[in-house]
């Protein structure tokens, strides 16, 4: 009997966004000036968080909880894409491909379970306002987000005990600029994750909006006002999400352009579509700019 010989693959060549030199320069410095004006926005908002007073509440302790997480995330994949702009030859290891996999789901579903925990939060405060205070305690606040952290380990080892089992063995170029399941096989436990949790926010969110359809007293609004901004977060987070992993894996030209948008754009957007929508936050912020100015 004839043994076909075969060849462990030790590293793989990612195609990048485009083979085109003036492309990938452009991109570079469209990317690198993205990261500039946006990553310190994130800082500056765990920042006013942490050192405002009138901000140590559950909701804004999600917030930059949300907003570390993503500056956490924007770490794993751009860094080598903008190296790689300037390389000829796109490779990574396959023990890096399998870290750089690990993390992302790590992450990413990390993210996922704490906008359940934000959820959450706004059902007790809307809901059951008078046991806010007790039911949301610092402590409760701290179990929540390291039980998203735990879930997003959890779910993001199932993944890498998939992949590493499987031999390969065949060609070793990804059309893509990073790593991921979709690249080697189509596992059912991301798109159910990113699907179930979707539905469970949006329904969550829709009732607590019907709770608060009757009325027009200033802490409704204020209330709605929040409500919408986490569906507009859950909407840009789930969009390509959905899109990557909630379909049968067929090469597509929208594909990378999703990718750039799920991994390096809407993650720093996050924290920042939120901010802009609230005023407490806008208002540590310009004082203390006022103080910064003063000093």
């Amino acid at each position: 009997m004839e043994i076909e010989n075969k060849t462990e693959v030790t590293e793989f060549v990612l195609l990048g966004l485009s083979q085109t030199h003036e492309v990938q320069l452009f991109l570079f410095f469209l990317f690198l000036l993205f990261y500039v004006i946006v990553l310190p926005g994130n800082i500056l908002i765990i920042l006013t968080v942490r050192g405002d007073p009138q901000l140590d509440s559950p909701m804004y302790f999600f917030l930059a909880n949300l907003a570390f997480l993503d500056i956490c995330y924007c770490f794993i994949t751009p860094p080598k894409m903008l190296a790689d702009f300037f390389s000829q030859r796109k490779t990574i290891s396959s023990r890096s491909c399998i870290a750089q996999l690990f993390f992302l789901h790590f992450l990413g579903g990390a993210e996922i379970f704490l906008l359940i925990a934000m959820a959450f939060d706004r059902y007790v405060a809307i809901c059951k306002p008078l046991h806010y205070a007790t039911l949301m305690r610092k402590m409760v606040c701290w179990i929540l987000v390291l039980a998203a952290w735990a879930g997003g380990f959890t779910h993001s080892l199932i993944q890498v005990a998939f992949v590493v089992r499987l031999p390969f063995c065949g060609p070793n170029e990804l059309d893509n600029f990073f790593c991921d399941v979709t690249q080697f096989i189509v596992l059912v436990n991301s798109g159910l994750v990113v699907l179930i949790c979707f539905i469970l926010l949006l329904l969550s969110y829709g009732v607590l909006l019907f709770r608060l359809k009757t009325g027009i007293s200033r802490g409704k609004r204020k209330a709605v006002s929040t409500c919408i901004t986490h569906i507009i977060i859950v909407f840009v987070m789930f969009g390509p999400a959905m899109y990557i992993y909630c379909r049968p894996f067929h090469s597509l030209p929208l594909d990378k352009v999703v990718a750039v948008f799920h991994t390096v754009v809407f993650p720093l957007i996050n924290p920042m579509i939120y901010t802009l929508r609230n005023r407490e936050i806008l208002s540590a912020m310009n004082a203390n700019k006022i103080i910064c100015r003063a000093i």
